[in-house]
């Protein structure tokens, strides 16, 4: 007589901190080689924001006024911050392809932290948009933009324009996600284009139709943007704006935690349900 015996389900696996920041670690160097591997994207990433500052700067400058300071001195602030919705229409389709092609799902039958999957992608974000800021911050430099602030302020300048990337991208992460479709994807990010023109990044708000005025002046990519422009220009930026450095920075942090809570939670949900 022979007697069966079950195995005993396997227990879950307990991933540490430490584990978890490993994790991130790898998932965010396989980003990065990939990007290594495909150099087009790089250049693509490189190439887009200048193509855009030197037509904003030599094109359009000449005729888009602004009290009190210099076109150039307005427009790259903004330019720093647009690079964030750039680069998110990247991700959103990046990670699309993932959950299509089912790479998600491997990693997820992986003993790995799950979290690693969207925490190493934005860390390998982070690291590219900080090396396509250095590069657009040169060339800004190159045809005439200077800071106008002290070192201390100038570099909080730069690290909101960071900051605002990875806000944006738990946004980006929910759609691509959510699709699963790079064409859906791509179609969803186009409207973060039009928050870019309807608010305070190329002209003056004041230029706009008065019933699109208030929109402008208090959606999130111009607060962001004006606290990059305050933090680099000082008092010119301050006092055509109308606020201070320290109000945009603080409004543009609290549409970040909001922004972050709920691209968190729609990104987390379509991770789930992958």
């Amino acid at each position: 007589m022979t007697t069966m015996t079950l195995d005993r389900p396997a227990a879950p696996v307990r991933i540490t901190p430490a584990a978890a920041v490993s994790d991130t670690v790898v998932i965010a160097r396989r980003n990065l080689i990939r990007l290594r591997r495909t150099p087009q994207l790089l250049v693509s990433a490189l190439v887009v924001p200048v193509m855009f500052l030197l037509m904003f700067r030599y094109i359009f400058g000449g005729a888009i006024p602004v009290p009190g300071m210099s076109y150039v001195d307005y427009l790259i602030p903004a330019l720093l911050a647009q690079n964030a919705i750039f680069d998110g229409f990247g991700t959103a389709a990046a990670m699309a392809v993932d959950a299509r092609d089912g790479v998600v799902d491997r990693f997820r039958a992986l003993p790995m932290a799950r979290c690693a999957v969207l925490t190493g992608r934005a860390l390998a974000d982070l690291l590219r948009q900080a090396l396509v800021l250095a590069v657009l911050t040169a060339v800004a430099v190159g045809v005439g933009f200077r800071f106008h602030t002290g070192p201390a302020q100038s570099i909080a300048g730069l690290a909101i324009a960071l900051l605002f990337g990875q806000v944006l991208f738990w946004a980006f992460a929910a759609i691509g996600f959510g699709t699963a479709n790079p064409e859906s994807a791509a179609a969803l990010t186009t409207p973060f284009m039009l928050l870019v023109f309807a608010s305070s990044a190329l002209i003056p708000v004041s230029t706009l139709p008065g019933w699109l005025q208030p929109f402008a002046r208090n959606q999130p990519v111009s607060q962001y943007v004006d606290a990059v422009r305050c933090l680099t220009q000082g008092h010119p930026a301050e006092q055509l704006l109308g606020h201070t450095a320290g109000y945009y920075t603080v409004t543009s942090l609290l549409w970040g935690i909001a922004i972050v809570l709920a691209g968190a939670t729609l990104a987390l949900r379509a991770y789930r349900r992958l």
